[in-house]
């Protein structure tokens, strides 16, 4: 509790140093961000009533963190959870709701898994090649988006090309035996553009069950990607696109957490593959756009775990396959200068199947999943109301019919209001949200039940941002509310799953962003959560209460910058398997602060020396219990473009 405060003074002192010295500080000018996840066309940030953060490919560039899952722990109300090292299991939490309930898109595709019990998506292997911005969207957004959209939407967008044909060549080294190498290419005309990315890192890693409790296997990853967006415009009205990405890793895994949990030959084999294709159609003076789109998912997970000398009698090997095809067809009408109408459909086709064998002490146990699909149609109407220039109000609804529960109706509705002669801004958003049983917990063999409902939340938020000193200096804060009801989990008495669970979180955000001059950007985030079981009376698993971020970027000489980025997440609980007791044991972990330091200095035009030091006091950490995390690691490298 003592770092807790301390911690928190630290912010607050961040927060009064911004509003004191603003008023000495230059006027900086700066371009108003437009994202485009919070009603699905183009909006001006300050116009959106609900909560929305956007990360810059100069930001992800300044990092230099090579994959998304850490460019997304500073962002307010996000937990990362990483059981272990590089390409282990990772899960992201939004406001406290289950992992399974962000909904994750690529230039919009779907990337949630349908093979995976809970129909999360895995964020260990995905790199930040080739993304252009980032959005993230807190709160229910089922009306927009449908199932899984509960807690709220990560949006990723990857680069268009422009200009002149422009390309690069890097590679790097560091800690536990990294190599990593990267190239791309990028260009487009009136006519056609063009981006091209490739990446390969490899790691010798460490042991991902923790080395401080008798774990010395290390576990290697290996991660290639492959990413690409070609774009035809052949009339001024009309565009196309064509989206290409794919992911294949291979990871070196342990049996578990904790003492006992190295195994020297457990592996897992991911391959991913999406694609998207969209023509996007403006007619009558661009009153009435329309995009047709079609998107394609497939991702391949294999486990295969022999015998070995540690464990000369148990081995298990398992393939998990999913897949989903979505065609969607989006409608935006401009009734009037104050009045944008949206409506679309979207079907969805999802399909999954498995195989699981082990042999133990127990015997052998063989559990194989025939092919089962999914279902489901949304029609959605969504109104964006502008008023004087200051009064900004959305109203959506949708109804999703699936195959197998019949039909649910979602409703969402947000409002800003700016007070341009201050800089003030006041927001706010209501909005429901569901998730479908996914195909393992309505059709696996023994434990799925086909009369399984969707699991259901509601969820409000209300906000004030200031801006001040001519924009140079931002505050804002939130305050948030979800209810969680019908969600599904497994029921010990009847071993199967079941609607069962009912959970509750709130919290606050509070930001702040200070930029006295152009060379100079500070960004500092505290974030409370309470988060309730109802069932239970306890703390949700592996959800701090308190989590500060700071991030500290400065762009010197014309051709240096330097990165400094903090991120304190404080105590939550855990659960742990006793082997003696064959039941889970609750724990309390303990906080953590980490400090990460990375520069860049362009040697010539086309030549830049790189690197980073993460972990920069070596703290010793767990984000799961028993699980190791990387200590101090220091890495280096080089970028020639042309």
């Amino acid at each position: 509790m003592k770092r807790s405060n301390g911690m928190s003074c630290l912010v607050l002192g961040l927060l009064m140093a911004f509003c004191t010295t603003a008023g000495a500080q230059e006027k900086v000018t700066n371009l108003e961000e437009v994202v485009v996840t919070a009603n699905r066309l183009e909006t001006a940030a300050n116009e959106v009533g609900s909560s929305i953060t956007v990360i810059t490919a100069r930001e992800i560039e300044e990092r230099q963190q090579p994959f998304l899952l850490d460019v997304l722990r500073s962002v307010p109300s996000i937990d990362v959870v990483q059981n272990g090292g590089q390409g282990s299991t990772t899960s992201v939490f939004i406001r406290g709701a289950n992992a399974e309930h962000t909904l994750v898109l690529l230039d919009g595709i779907e990337l949630n898994d349908p093979s995976s019990p809970g129909g999360s998506y895995d964020f260990a292997n995905l790199p930040t090649d080739n993304i252009e911005q980032i959005e993230v969207l807190r709160g229910p957004q089922s009306t927009l988006y449908g199932s899984r959209a509960m807690g709220g939407v990560i949006n990723i967008i990857s680069k268009r090309g422009t200009g002149k044909p422009a390309g690069f060549l890097s590679a790097q080294g560091g800690s536990y035996y990294t190599a990593a190498e990267k190239a791309g290419i990028s260009g487009g005309t009136d006519l056609y553009n063009y981006s091209l990315g490739l990446s390969r890192i490899d790691t010798g890693g460490f042991s991902a069950a923790n080395k401080k409790q008798g774990n010395p296997e290390k576990d290697g990853y290996g991660n290639t990607a492959v990413n690409s967006r070609l774009g035809i415009t052949p009339t001024s009205n009309l565009s196309v696109d064509f989206i290409a990405n794919y992911l294949k890793s291979r990871t070196d895994l342990d049996n578990s957490g904790g003492v006992g949990g190295d195994d020297p030959n457990y592996t897992q084999k991911s391959e991913q593959f999406s694609f998207r294709s969209q023509a996007d159609l403006a007619l009558f003076e661009n009153r009435w756009e329309q995009r047709l789109g079609v998107s394609f998912n497939k991702l391949n997970r294999d486990f295969d775990n022999g015998t070995d000398s540690a464990h000369p009698s148990d081995l298990s090997r398992g393939s998990y396959d999913g897949k989903s095809v979505t065609l969607d067809w989006q409608h935006t009408l401009q009734l009037h200068e104050t009045n944008s109408l949206t409506l679309g459909i979207e079907h969805k086709k999802e399909t999954a199947k498995s195989d699981y064998y082990s042999e133990s002490a127990w015997g052998p146990y063989s559990s194989p999943w025939e092919e089962h699909a999914a279902y489901t149609t949304g029609y959605y109407l969504h109104d964006q109301i502008r008023l004087w220039d200051a009064w900004f109000t959305t109203l959506g609804v949708r109804l999703d019919d699936h195959n197998r529960f019949g039909t649910e109706i979602t409703y969402r509705f947000t409002c800003a209001y700016l007070v341009r002669q201050t800089g003030t801004t006041f927001k706010g958003s209501y909005g429901t949200g569901f998730k479908a049983p996914t195909l393992y917990q309505l059709y696996a063999p023994d434990y799925g039940d086909q009369n399984l409902n969707p699991e259901k939340s509601s969820g409000w938020d209300l906000g004030v941002e200031q801006s001040l000193a001519g924009g140079s200096v931002t505050l804002g804060t939130t305050y948030f509310h979800n209810d969680f009801d019908d969600l599904i989990n497994f029921d010990s008495s009847l071993s199967r799953y079941n609607n069962i669970s009912r959970a509750t979180t709130h919290g606050v955000e509070v930001t702040a962003a200070l930029r006295p001059v152009a060379e100079l950007t500070l960004r500092a985030g505290y974030t409370y959560t309470k988060s309730e079981d109802k069932e239970t009376g306890l703390e949700l698993l592996r959800r701090p209460k308190y989590k500060i971020s700071f991030d500290g970027n400065y762009r010197f000489l014309n051709n240096a910058n330097v990165n400094l980025g903090i991120i304190y997440v404080g105590s939550r609980f855990d659960n742990v398997y006793d082997p003696t007791t064959y039941a889970d044991t609750r724990v309390k972990m303990g906080g953590y602060t980490l400090v990460n330091l990375a520069a860049a200095y362009d040697v010539t035009q086309n030549f830049q020396i790189f690197g980073r030091v993460d972990n920069f006091f070596d703290k010793s950490y767990e984000e799961v219990s028993g699980y190791g995390a990387a200590g101090i690691s220091a890495f280096g490298g080089v970028k020639v473009s042309f």
